[in-house]
Order: structure tokens, then C-alpha cells, then sequence
């Protein structure tokens, strides 16, 4: 029966890895990216490619990023970065009863979640695969690392990213996401409050809290189809 089950979860561990090949390749375009205009920001090459090693957010790095190019100070970066994070509580919410063990133990696994893991590892029922979560974020990890030292060290030669196109990069991720959850009749209509509210907010609010109030539309949503 262990072995069945230890056959099962390196199973899954391989499927995740063949699913979260392509997002890795769009995520090293992406973290690339943050490299050059960190650089141009005045980030070092260790500082720029750090922050993707330990924050590997993209919407937090970029946000942060933003603050301190326009002259806000880290305080005021660090809650822009957070803000942006804020969704993640929903989704460890919704997380955490498939994961084994005490509490710090849970925690640690949880380090694994990005979106796109997240939402792949989602069997519809309410439940997670975390095998098949951990197994679609490591190679995320590895190309969003590669990314960041690349567009670091070899940002100059890059220029510009908007010439480039890399600023579409991160939107059309996100995009594809979405598309990938709207399938869900609920998600659906989650998806629809949690935009208008964002875009809403866009116009009005300090960087982070249009994310921040999506997060929460979200969050009801997922209270309300778990009852």
C-alpha cells in the first residue's frame, strides 16, 4: 500500500514538472525582465537577483519595484510588495487541508504555492495534489532565478524591455491563468467582481490595494462555494 502510494506521489512529482515547463519558460522572460529594470533602478546584480531567489513573486518584485522607482522608500515598497502577496492567503486557506503534517511542516510546503502551481494542482473538488504542486514550481523556481541573474548581468545589452515586448510578458501570464479557471461556473463570476473591483481601484488607490480588494472578492467566493 506505501509503495503504491510513494508510486503515485513520484507520479504526480513528474507531471508536475512536464506542466510547469511552460510556464517556466515564460517566468525566465519575466524574471529576465525584473533583472534589467532592477538594474536600471540601481539594484546591484547580487541585490536584483536575491529579491527573485527569495521573494519569487512576480506582481510583489514588480510592485516593490515601482515604489522605488519613483522615489518611495522601502517602507512604502515593502507594503506595496506585500499588498500585491495578499491573495496567497486565500489560496493557503483553501490550501492547507491537503497538506500533512504539524503546522510549521504545513508551512514549509506552502513556500512551494505560485500561481500557477496552485491552480494546476486544484482537482476541482476542493482538494489539492501537493506532489503535483511542488513538482510544477520547481522548475519555475529554477528558470525565475536563471531569469533574474541573466537580465541582471546582461541588462545592458538588453535596452529597453518595452521595445522588446517583455512588459506584455506578465499581464498574458496572469491572462492564462484566468482562462484556465473560468471554467468553473462560480470562478467565473468571482472573476468578474474581483476585475471590476480592480479596475475600479486602478485609478483611485496606492499601488497593491486594487490586488488586495480581488484577493478578498475571491476569498467570499471561495467561502461561498465550500458552503
Amino acid at each position: 500500500m506505501a509503495a503504491a502510494s510513494d508510486e503515485g506521489a513520484r507520479e504526480a512529482f513528474r507531471r508536475g514538472l512536464r506542466s510547469g515547463v511552460p510556464f517556466a519558460v515564460v517566468g525566465f522572460f519575466l524574471s529576465a525582465s525584473f533583472g534589467v529594470l532592477a538594474r536600471q533602478a540601481g539594484f546591484s546584480v547580487v541585490q536584483a537577483s536575491v529579491t527573485a531567489m527569495i521573494v519569487f513573486a512576480g506582481s510583489a518584485q514588480f510592485a516593490a519595484l515601482s515604489v522605488i522607482t519613483v522615489g518611495g522608500g522601502i517602507p512604502a515598497a515593502l507594503t506595496a510588495a506585500s499588498l500585491m502577496n495578499a491573495r496567497f492567503l486565500a489560496m493557503g486557506i483553501a490550501l492547507a487541508p491537503s497538506l500533512p503534517g504539524s503546522p510549521m511542516k504545513r508551512a514549509a510546503q506552502g513556500q512551494a504555492v505560485v500561481d500557477s502551481s496552485w491552480a494546476l494542482a486544484n482537482r476541482g473538488d476542493g482538494t489539492f495534489d501537493r506532489w503535483l504542486l511542488f513538482g510544477t514550481t520547481v522548475p519555475q523556481y529554477l528558470t525565475w532565478t536563471l531569469g533574474s541573474v541573466v537580465g541582471a548581468v546582461f541588462g545592458g545589452v538588453l535596452g529597453d524591455t518595452h521595445r522588446l515586448g517583455l512588459d506584455a510578458i506578465y499581464p498574458v501570464f496572469f491572462l492564462s491563468l484566468l482562462i484556465a479557471e473560468l471554467r468553473d461556473a462560480t470562478s467565473r463570476w468571482v472573476a468578474v467582481g474581483g476585475g471590476l473591483v480592480a479596475l475600479a481601484l486602478v485609478p483611485i488607490s496606492p499601488p497593491g490595494v486594487p490586488i488586495l480588494a480581488a484577493s478578498t472578492v475571491a476569498l467570499i467566493g471561495l467561502v461561498r462555494r465550500s458552503r
